[in-house]
């Protein structure tokens, strides 16, 4: 046997950068893992898809019976269906994209320990998943917008905009959570209770416009503000589109994605052994 003839795998170390290379080459797993996490997801199930509207419809409803009936909050001239939706379904893509990232190294143990290929793909393809309830979903906002007759304006141009900026700020927790739950199990008790705290901080029952001006720029520190109102202002062309706030989300997000990154590449070759 000649040199020529052995090959040595070895996991990129936090020296070697993000290894952006290596997950190009290992682009065909990504899209098989995240096949996979969609047909167990629904696998048994009896509605199936179904809830992938049922969730954010029964959400919505809450909202609107609460914050719109009761508390008499503004919806800034949006029909209150039309405006609780189009926030509940990205906050919905969001919060499914933690919940299930936050955990799946823990629930691909087994393949972890026995195959080599970059981990940070089984987080990455929990992330993806979540895109295809949301595709459901938005088929039932525009229904929901056909019926109380609202028209998308120019502003629909900026919608993959505001998706790729959603995507970016679900990778951006999800890595660093996937990565420390390997290490501290406290945390898939905490993903939770973040996610339930983190909906009443986010613009879904409420506009930006409720915000006091003098708070606006610490509300910016909340990525998912700048994705809702801009993914809210884009379907339906109402309001205006995230100003300031949107600089320092978008900061906030790229610090947040190269910190979870960096954190996950420079764990992960303990996660055979802690795991």
């Amino acid at each position: 046997m000649t040199n020529r003839d052995v090959t040595l795998i070895q996991p990129h170390g936090s020296t070697r950068g993000l290894g952006l290379r290596e997950l190009w080459t290992y682009r065909d797993l990504l899209y098989f893992l995240a096949w996979r996490d969609l047909k167990v997801r629904y696998k048994q199930t009896v509605l199936g898809a179904a809830w992938a509207i049922l969730q954010p419809l029964a959400l919505m409803g809450v909202f609107v019976l609460v914050f719109h009936k009761v508390g008499r909050i503004s919806t800034d001239g949006m029909p209150p269906a039309v405006f609780y939706y189009s926030g509940v379904v990205p906050w919905t893509f969001f919060a499914s994209a933690v919940q299930q990232g936050s955990n799946s190294l823990l629930i691909n143990q087994s393949l972890i320990t026995k195959v080599f290929f970059p981990r940070l793909l089984i987080p990455l393809a929990a992330v993806l998943v979540p895109l295809v309830d949301m595709a459901v979903s938005c088929l039932l906002l525009g229904g929901l917008m056909v019926y109380h007759g609202v028209t998308p304006t120019a502003s629909i141009v900026w919608l993959p905009l505001w998706l790729l900026f959603g995507v970016a700020t679900a990778i951006a927790i999800t890595v660093g959570l996937a990565a420390m739950n390997v290490q501290f199990r406290d945390v898939r008790h905490a993903v939770p209770f973040l996610i339930q705290v983190g909906l009443f901080l986010s613009p879904v029952a409420y506009p930006v416009s409720a915000i006091p001006e003098r708070w606006r720029l610490l509300y910016g520190l909340n990525p998912m503000s700048g994705v809702i109102e801009g993914f809210r202002w884009s379907v339906t062309g109402f309001g205006h589109p995230p100003g300031s706030e949107l600089v320092l989300s978008t900061g906030v997000t790229l610090v947040l994605l190269l910190l979870g990154v960096g954190y996950f590449r420079r764990v992960e070759r303990s996660f055979a052994d802690v795991i």
